[in-house]
């Protein structure tokens, strides 16, 4: 098996620092993985991704458990090119796959307000799968809106608009390594409105 190679990528100048790095988020990774693994023992998992932001960090998690694993996704907007949610969340695109007693691990980017995952949850729950847990990559607990709390949760940050690692505003900087706080002079600028 050839060597792992790191890339070096410098912090990214639109950036005005760095909560989480490309190393923290393979070693979170890693221990998601074993937890997950752990949960669902001997049990086939569905997992749904909400995309688009959730699309990195899905597919880095599911490389790394060591289950059966079904895979579909599902599409829901509210923050437009904001950097809040300027409407409720509303559901894009629905699932293709039948997930009625089936285990099913709902993935997404981050938990801040709830309001979107509380929804898809309840959205999934009335398709009558065996189970449903949730794994969000960082949990913003300082935004909350309604009672939910993530099964699973990579990082808690604070009250900061971040971007990367599939994280994005107006669809940019998801390919970003790491995670980091925007600076506030690209949060709104007028040739992306």
């Amino acid at each position: 098996m050839p060597a792992r190679t790191t890339r070096k990528i410098p912090a990214h100048k639109d950036l005005a620092e760095i909560l989480v790095s490309e190393a923290q988020i393979r070693r979170r990774l890693a221990a998601l993985a074993a937890e997950i693994d752990r949960v669902y023992a001997g049990q086939e998992i569905t997992a749904i991704a909400i995309i688009n932001g959730a699309l990195l960090f899905t597919a880095d998690l599911l490389r790394l458990i060591n289950r059966p694993v079904r895979l579909d996704c599902v599409r829901v907007s509210s923050y437009r090119n904001a950097t809040a949610a300027v409407t409720e969340p509303q559901l894009r695109s629905s699932l293709t796959i039948d997930i009625e007693n089936r285990h099913v691990l709902l993935i997404d980017d981050i938990l801040d307000t709830g309001k979107t995952l509380a929804m898809v949850v309840d959205l999934i729950s009335a398709m009558k799968p065996a189970s449903v847990r949730t794994c969000v990559l960082l949990d913003k607990r300082g935004r909350r809106e309604v009672p939910f709390e993530a099964d699973f949760t990579g990082f808690e940050i604070p009250d900061r608009f971040v971007v990367g690692y599939g994280l994005d505003f107006a669809e940019r900087y998801r390919n970003l390594p790491c995670i980091g706080v925007l600076k506030p002079a690209l949060q709104n600028p007028p040739e992306w409105a």
